[in-house]
């Protein structure tokens, strides 16, 4: 049986509060340098979205460092620090099970730009404009 892909409206609202609430720790062990990690501590890091898994087992965490530099070295930190975070959410959330949590970057702000640049071009602009 094929399984139907999860889109934000056919999620739960229980899963969007507990995703938000996760993304919430993370971001504010991020704002107080709790991690005592030297490139985490250089780098500002939005967390910009969490997906909860539909038994809540596993995040996954949409992170984007300011103007995206040193995407792929502050990533690399935080799958480091990942046991840290994982325990921090655990014990702030106080959950059945402690969610397994896994970094990946923030793709939908370049996707954005490509969207942007596209409409900008001249022979868009002017079939947009008839």
């Amino acid at each position: 049986m094929v399984r139907a892909v999860a889109t934000p409206e056919t999620r739960s609202v229980r899963l969007l509060k507990v995703g938000e609430q996760v993304r919430h720790v993370i971001s504010d062990l991020l704002t107080r340098q709790m991690v005592h990690d030297d490139v985490l501590s250089a780098h500002s890091v939005s967390v910009t979205e969490v997906r909860m898994s539909p038994d809540l087992r596993h995040a996954t965490v949409f992170v984007k460092p300011l103007l995206g530099a040193d995407e792929d070295l502050v990533l690399k930190a935080l799958r480091t620090n990942t046991a840290f975070f994982q325990k921090e959410v655990a014990g702030k959330l106080r959950l059945k099970y402690a969610a397994k949590i896994r970094f990946q970057g923030d793709e939908s702000f370049d996707e954005a730009s490509r969207i942007d640049a596209l409409l900008a071009d001249p022979k868009v602009r002017r079939d947009l404009e008839e």
